[in-house]
């Protein structure tokens, strides 16, 4: 086992330690078993709040993956939006008023042949999407190849799962009898929706509209099976990735770049805190946590471990809904959680057990 790789400037140290390395150690293994035909190439899925620094992670992660023996490369499920004109004919009357963000914005038939191919030939074909275009709405801009061995495909939404039908009618029914009432869905001890984990509650066009936003999660189950795994960067309280998404779009205006009005870029945050709201369909991701993982926190001598329970039953309590069994069936896993702070500085971890650090280094 050769020694750690130096640390990568701009990553912050738990978050490279605790979740950076031992990622990409788990697509070194797979890899491996993908090279002596036991398994198909491997593919991650990275879910991640608007804001949350997921493009500046995938940069890293390309930068380190080569430490690693990889030939990785990261994509953004937002490079699949559908053409401009398509994305306006299905989401036309939208409560956002948005043309990209909600479910449905994608084109999945394209995303899952390209996974297919690129598991058959090694090669990832892939249009470009310019957010600048048409106005600042986007469209697609070209294409690009490339040759890789092992895949992160990001988004705010990868991993999300439909509702049931009656899951999905016992949420409406308590929560839309309050909005008729009053215009917004307030959080009750039944339906924590709103308020108490920061995440904005809904108004009564945007609960209209859920159980459009569920179906169209149905879509992307087959691109969910395509995983081989979950990770998670989560923040800790759902009102953060609004924050995050002003200062980086600040920042941006700053270096001559930004296109969009504080109004616009506003909405579509709230597109996707509302079209899927997180204690109903992001939560439970983090959540269904194998009982073996592995806690991982900040010390002054380095990480701390913890293998205690306890820790995973006070963070689902504090998420806003009722934590969930681990369910070891589900595709793709949840693998590793990462929390962030404020200032996007990762607090604490949880690993799958085999994933711990120790494991992790380069060799």
């Amino acid at each position: 086992m050769g020694p750690d790789p130096p640390a990568v400037p701009g990553i912050d140290p738990l978050l490279e330690e605790g979740f950076v390395h031992p990622l990409l150690a788990q697509l070194r293994t797979w890899q491996a078993e993908a090279r002596s035909g036991t398994r198909r190439l491997p593919l991650i899925a990275l879910n991640g709040p608007v804001g949350a620094g997921k493009s500046t992670l995938g940069r890293q992660l390309e930068a380190l993956a080569p430490r690693f023996g990889l030939r990785l490369c990261v994509a953004s499920i937002d490079d699949l939006y559908l053409s401009w004109p398509e994305r306006g004919e299905r989401l036309a009357g939208n409560p956002f008023g948005v043309s990209r963000v909600p479910p449905g914005s994608h084109d999945l038939p394209l995303l899952l042949e390209a996974l297919a191919q690129w598991r058959h030939r090694g090669v990832l074909r892939l249009p470009r999407f310019d957010k600048s275009l048409a106005a600042g709405e986007g469209d697609r801009a070209g294409w690009r190849e490339l040759a890789c061995d092992a895949l992160v495909l990001e988004g705010w939404l990868m991993g999300c799962r439909p509702l049931s039908e009656a899951a999905l009618e016992a949420v409406m029914e308590g929560a839309l009898l309050r909005t008729l009432r009053t215009g917004v869905a307030e959080p009750s001890a039944e339906q924590p929706l709103g308020r108490e984990n920061g995440a904005p509650p809904l108004q009564r066009e945007e609960w209209t509209w859920l159980p459009r936003w569920n179906h169209e999660l149905e879509h992307y189950l087959p691109l969910w099976q395509a995983c081989d795994g979950l990770w998670l960067l989560r923040p800790l309280h759902w009102g953060l990735p609004r924050r995050w998404r002003f200062q980086a779009e600040g920042r941006q205006r700053r270096s001559g770049g930004g296109w969009l009005a504080p109004a616009d870029l506003a909405q579509l945050v709230r597109a996707s805190l509302c079209s899927l709201p997180p204690a109903l369909y992001q939560d439970p991701l983090s959540q269904e946590l194998a009982p073996d993982g592995v806690w991982l926190g900040a010390g002054s001598a380095g990480l701390l471990t913890s293998r205690s329970g306890d820790r995973q039953e006070t963070r689902a309590q504090r998420s806003g809904a009722a934590p969930q069994p681990h369910d070891p069936s589900f595709k793709p896993p949840t693998q590793a959680v990462a929390w962030l702070d404020g200032r996007r500085r990762c607090r604490s971890l949880w690993l799958q057990a085999s994933l711990s650090p120790s494991s992790s280094a380069t060799g």
